[in-house]
């Protein structure tokens, strides 16, 4: 039985110790693109090998009753999921952006060299994602039902080929065009996390260096880097720095 929670806890322990340490190097300058790639590279794996550590499988697991390893108080996994609200009160997005293998998995195929679909209609994403919150916690509370499964993340991950695994494939194939759409529409973390980025400590913000070129807000795939955005919907994922021409207009930091 020990045996068995070993996975899940070391899962855990890499969320952790990778949030903190990606921010420290976002905000020290010593990020870059390669170790981006190569920490999203990392958590997919994680995902296929030991289906950890993503909270909405938690969150949905939780929700069908069942325990999240053999021996494991639902106590644990809640504190868990509370304890990443928390560092993303700190630190932003951090998890969704490179921690959570099913968004990592999104973020990879968004890549891929094809035409893309922005979408940019905020209020909208946020009501969605909202009903949806509340239909799964309907189907939950009310009729013993995990609607959460009916995406399939377990089985994708698993390589259980099973209708639900050809939902979530169908989810990372539109990821192709169009970004995270899992994230952005369906997500119960990222329901919860929204409000908490949102006021996060430690932000992308602009400095007096910025020149309003606007290069930042069109590369920005969730239309998060307008000078007055919040926020909430940033995943860190470096593209406004990456075209943005003065140095220093753009960092990662507090207010």
């Amino acid at each position: 039985m020990v045996v068995e929670q070993i996975p899940k806890v070391f899962g855990f322990l890499y969320a952790l110790a990778l949030f903190v340490a990606g921010a420290w190097l976002l905000y020290s300058g010593r990020w870059t693109k390669r170790i981006g790639s190569l920490l999203l590279a990392v958590t997919i794996a994680f995902g296929f090998l030991i289906l950890t550590p993503i909270l909405p499988y938690i969150i949905e697991t939780l929700l069908a009753g069942n325990p999240v390893a053999p021996g494991v108080p639902p106590l644990v996994p809640v504190a868990g999921i509370v304890l990443m609200l928390l560092l993303s009160l700190l630190f932003g997005r951090f998890y969704c952006g490179y921690l959570c293998p099913a968004g990592a998995v999104q973020e990879a195929a968004y890549l891929a060299p094809v035409p893309k679909v922005m979408f940019r209609q905020k209020s909208l994403q946020t009501a969605v994602r909202l009903v949806v919150f509340a239909a799964v916690l309907i189907a939950a509370f009310a009729f013993s039902f995990s609607l959460l499964s009916l995406f399939g993340i377990a089985d994708f991950f698993l390589l259980t080929l099973s209708a639900a695994f050809f939902v979530f494939l169908g989810i990372v194939l539109l990821s192709l065009v169009i970004y995270r759409p899992f994230c952005r529409f369906i997500c119960p973390f990222g329901a919860m996390v929204q409000g908490p980025a949102a006021t996060s400590v430690m932000k992308i913000r602009r400095t007096d260096a910025c020149i309003d070129c606007h290069k930042c807000e069109k590369a920005c795939p969730t239309d998060e880097a307008k000078r007055d955005d919040a926020k909430g919907e940033c995943y860190l994922c470096g593209r406004c720095l990456e075209v943005c021409p003065v140095a220093g207009a753009l960092r990662y930091g507090r207010k």
